[in-house]
């Protein structure tokens, strides 16, 4: 029986071992998630099982009638079980606080930067052909 948080099915676990020593694990350990979530993309890891997310967003100024971007960025628990890498696009749920930063977990790996780049890159090709 796999467990589903969020509708996300728990990954196949590979190295047994890591995954029963990480207790903040949603799917294999004993941290549970509450049902806010964001997306965003990791850019800086550490070797404790910490990740660093950040995503834009517009907001419209109305003194130059243009929209600005703005970032955020969060520090969030990157289990062992899913191990995502730097460049990935992640799907993140709320915990309890895991530490004195860390307030989120990664659930899933949405999407990779480099092959998304690269998949642009060869429509454009085929199309301009």
């Amino acid at each position: 029986m796999t467990k589903t948080i969020l509708g996300v099915q728990a990954p196949k676990a590979e190295a047994k071992a890591a995954v029963a020593l990480d207790k903040n694990c949603p799917f294999y350990g004993e941290l549970n998630v509450k049902k806010a979530s964001l997306v965003g993309t990791i850019i800086k890891k550490d070797a404790h099982g910490t990740a660093t997310i950040e995503w834009e967003r517009s907001r419209f100024v109305p003194k130059y009638e243009r929209f600005e971007f703005r970032r955020s960025r969060i520090r969030v628990h990157n289990p062992a079980s899913i191990n995502a890498q730097i460049g990935e696009k992640v799907l993140v749920a709320r915990t309890r606080p895991i530490s004195k930063t860390k307030h989120h977990v990664i659930i899933k790996v949405i999407a990779d930067e480099v092959t998304e780049k690269a998949a642009k890159s060869k429509t454009k090709k085929s199309k301009t052909e």
